[in-house]
């Protein structure tokens, strides 16, 4: 993309660098990002991260990472407190989405903001509901079929997740599930995948995202898995597909507290996605 002068404020791809900056606004949000996102992220595609700059001065950041050539998401919509009210944030989204013409894009919109998506198009497909929890002292057995996802074939791996997707996510997956410090799992039964999922340490504690799992007994073995892996005393969060009511069931069976919502919308349309097998969302900033 090429940049574009707007008087004094200016829209140019980010680095490397800039997505740090990008993720300390995000933390500032309260957002928690994981420890190792902003190497996931970059690698997705590093052509996907633009920042508005007033003067020499880094004011606003979107995301837009493209997936394949039909998808795309959009996330990281954060314009600086003292910066807000005056244009710059929608200038920024314009030319974000620009970037993204063609393709059906996705979002997690926080609550205030979901007007102002659906007057650009997008559709509201379901509530995303971020839980907290804290790890106990009691730890579950440990279940056979639960192994690493190291000791698999990345393909079996990318087949299980691509019908969860709307597109090819190879470049994201790959850094994603070998973040350091991570524990990435799967539920293998007679060879075949039925569910995987992984925990990142994050600025506070831990989340876990995504959990997939072909039935909510299996989500339920991988989420044990994973809350067995947090620091006895540190939070985790799980966000959770509202429409999936196993998954509302399981954040509720083990007492988790709901702490805020996030809209998952589409433009032009919501895909078609196994939401009833989605028990926790991979990220609410790259989908």
């Amino acid at each position: 993309m090429s940049e574009q002068r707007m008087s004094n404020y200016t829209i140019k791809p980010m680095t490397r660098a800039d997505l740090a900056v990008a993720i300390d606004w995000a933390a500032a949000e309260g957002w928690n990002p994981g420890l190792q996102d902003a190497d996931c992220f970059y690698a997705a595609d590093a052509s996907g991260f633009l920042m508005g700059w007033l003067e020499e001065e880094p004011i606003a950041a979107i995301s837009v990472v493209k997936y394949g050539s039909t998808f795309g998401f959009l996330g990281f919509y954060i314009v600086r407190p003292e910066f807000r009210g005056r244009g710059y944030g929608w200038q920024l989204w314009q030319a974000g989405l620009a970037t993204l013409e063609g393709r059906t894009v996705g979002l997690d919109g926080v609550v205030d903001q979901q007007s102002n998506y659906l007057k650009s198009g997008f559709q509201l497909a379901y509530r995303n509901i971020r839980y907290e929890g804290q790890r106990g002292t009691a730890i579950a057995p440990a279940d056979p079929a639960v192994v690493s996802i190291a000791s698999l074939d990345f393909a079996q791996v990318l087949a299980y997740d691509r019908p969860f997707f709307p597109d090819d996510r190879t470049a994201f997956l790959q850094g994603w599930l070998a973040q350091p410090d991570s524990t990435a799992v799967a539920y293998v039964q007679d060879q075949a995948i039925l569910g995987y999922g992984m925990l990142r340490p994050c600025r506070q504690g831990y989340k876990i995202g995504p959990l997939f799992a072909d039935t909510p007994a299996i989500a339920d073995t991988l989420f044990q898995h994973f809350i067995a892996h947090v620091p006895a005393g540190q939070p985790f969060y799980l966000d959770v597909p509202e429409v999936n009511e196993a998954a509302v069931a399981l954040a509720q069976r083990y007492g988790l507290t709901s702490m805020f919502e996030t809209a998952r919308m589409y433009l032009p349309e919501p895909p078609q996605l196994p939401t009833e097998r989605i028990f926790g969302v991979t990220t609410f900033e790259l989908g």
